[in-house]
């Protein structure tokens, strides 16, 4: 068996669409999971035809091939009798079942907990929605970025007259997937000592409550006062400068927290020490922007390489800020070995972020080809007619 199949063996028949569950029924993949992507006859998951560019990978998306790659698919329609019993098939032979319909849609297609667990008593069952099963948000779109809105997470990125700032990838369809499959593996285990099944369920504003956990414990605990962004450079609403994002010649760099003191002395940068004053007050909360500003003037004067390291051989956190193209040619991106070509066309894959035993699970395969015509209705799918 090769260090990287732990979960070999495992079947996993996902009903899920668009990102939360399938990025769950992913990780489980590269875990070693056998997963059957269950598609509906007419088109199939929406995001063979929809997302990110108009760049594709045979016929689909790159979304669609980045979450399904190595994945099986079969045709199921829940809303037929033919269709019920196929899913029943699937069941029985079943592990673990995904599925992020919104509430209320599951009961209606007859595979809920509840009639699944009648099918296959010991299932491990996973289900993601936009905002829980109950309250008057349950049944509104569980779409990545209008949960990030209703999360108050968008007052903590940005500058402070910025408005507020989504965070600029799928984050709470990510962080749900894996909160789920965090759930799955530890149900799975107890299964194995106890030979009972298990109902997990997350959403995605749940995950982004968990994601902003550390600050919400602190809004809770202070009085209830508000998160307040700096004027510029801001990279985090509770830390004290010098901590975010600087300008510099060519470029921008990060900083981190360290001693104002330790960081005035090596930019020499008078002002500093004056706005501190000596007397040992911490005036790091007090006067983020005035010392942010100070700062900004003077790193705007230097290039982001030679500050960078000039600053880091003093002891003092901070990062270049990289493009994309910089972080791949960097040569600790391609020490990790994060991306794999595969198949006849040379397309290239992320790979698992987790390593086994020193190994990381190789791409097994493209996403899955639809097993049949697309119907002319396709086209006039919505998307308010799918989960998440």
């Amino acid at each position: 068996m090769s260090a990287t199949a732990l979960l070999e063996g495992l079947n996993v028949v996902d009903f899920s669409q668009f990102l939360s569950g399938p990025y769950c029924s992913l990780r489980l993949l590269d875990l070693g999971a056998d997963v059957l992507k269950v598609e509906n006859p007419d088109g199939g998951d929406l995001t063979r035809q929809l997302y990110l560019s108009d760049t594709k990978i045979g016929r689909e998306s790159t979304l669609f091939h980045a979450i399904n790659r190595g994945k099986k698919c079969t045709l199921v329609d829940l809303k037929r009798p033919e269709g019920k019993r196929q899913a029943v098939d699937l069941i029985r032979g079943a592990d673990v079942i995904i599925q992020n319909f919104r509430p209320g849609v599951v009961e209606r297609l007859g595979i809920a907990y509840k009639d699944v667990k009648k099918i296959n008593p010991k299932i491990i069952y996973g289900s993601i929605s936009g905002y829980g099963p109950d309250g008057p948000w349950s049944n509104l779109p569980g779409q990545d970025l209008l949960a990030q809105a209703r999360s108050g997470v968008m007052w903590l990125s940005g500058d402070r007259n910025a408005g507020p700032v989504p965070i600029g990838v799928p984050v709470a369809d990510i962080m749900a997937g894996a909160h789920l499959a965090q759930g799955i593996l530890a149900a799975l285990f107890r299964r194995e000592r106890h030979s009972i099944g298990a109902l997990l369920e997350t959403s995605l504003l749940e995950a982004m409550v968990d994601l902003q956990f550390e600050f919400l414990t602190t809004y809770l605990n202070n009085g209830r006062r508000a998160p307040r962004r700096l004027v510029s450079g801001s990279a985090h609403a509770f830390q004290p400068a010098p901590y975010g994002l600087y300008r510099t010649a060519d470029g921008h760099i990060a900083l981190a927290m360290c001693d104002l003191t330790s960081l005035g002395d090596a930019l020499n940068i008078n002002a500093l020490n004056e706005i501190l004053g000596g007397d040992g007050t911490l005036l790091e909360f007090s006067l983020r922007d005035e010392i942010q500003k100070v700062l900004a003037e003077r790193l705007g004067t230097e290039f982001s390489d030679s500050v960078v390291s000039h600053l880091s051989s003093r002891g003092i956190w901070c990062a270049k800020v990289l493009t994309w193209e910089e972080l791949l040619e960097s040569a600790t991106f391609k020490a990790l070995d994060l991306v794999q070509v595969f198949g006849a066309g040379k397309t290239s894959f992320v790979r698992s972020p987790l390593r086994i035993d020193g190994s990381r699970a190789a791409v097994s395969g493209m996403a899955p080809e639809f097993p049949a015509e697309r119907t002319s209705s396709q086209a006039s799918r919505k998307i308010q007619d799918f989960p998440d």
